[in-house]
């Protein structure tokens, strides 16, 4: 069972700002369907209102401390535990976290593989990606994109597995 956390981090580990994402990289957004397409995604209850609805052909779970919150199309969890065991009832072959910051450090202990996007840019953002320990990470795959006329910065794809 590979509970996987996903997210563009610039090189100040920099994910958004004002509940938005700081660039526009086509690729990236193909990197994260093609990965996430019909598993599971747990994101915090800011993720899915900058989205505004669920996204398709995924199981939404979102974690708010709101006891009053309700969205149509997602599930409402209250703690990361247990919408990793209910990710995992949907899903036995892959789950995964999309954010936001908060979600991201409550659920890194649990993960036992990181889909990132490291843009090599810093950025002005207001929430960041914890830090990794790398010596408990290894990376299995890398792919450097460099700028074009679509991605005005260049960035490289990581896929990492806990040691």
């Amino acid at each position: 069972m590979k509970i996987s956390s996903i997210a563009a981090v610039s090189e100040n580990n920099a994910i958004g700002k004002d509940n938005d994402l700081m660039w526009h990289l086509p690729d990236d957004l193909k990197f994260f369907k093609k990965h996430t397409l019909g598993h599971p995604v747990i994101m915090g209850r800011k993720t899915y209102d900058s989205m505004g609805k669920p996204l398709p052909k995924r199981s939404n779970i979102v974690l708010t401390r709101d006891k009053n919150f309700n969205a149509e199309g997602v599930e409402v969890f209250h703690d990361i535990a247990t919408a990793i065991d209910r990710a995992k009832e949907i899903d036995g072959e892959e789950i995964f976290i999309i954010g936001g910051a908060n979600i991201y450090k409550q659920s890194l202990d649990y993960c036992n593989r990181l889909y990132l996007t490291r843009i090599h840019a810093p950025f002005d953002g207001d929430v960041f990606f914890p830090e990794i320990d790398e010596s408990k990470w290894k990376t299995i795959e890398k792919e450097f994109h460099p700028t074009d006329e679509r991605h005005a910065q260049a960035f490289t794809f990581y896929i990492l597995e806990r040691k």
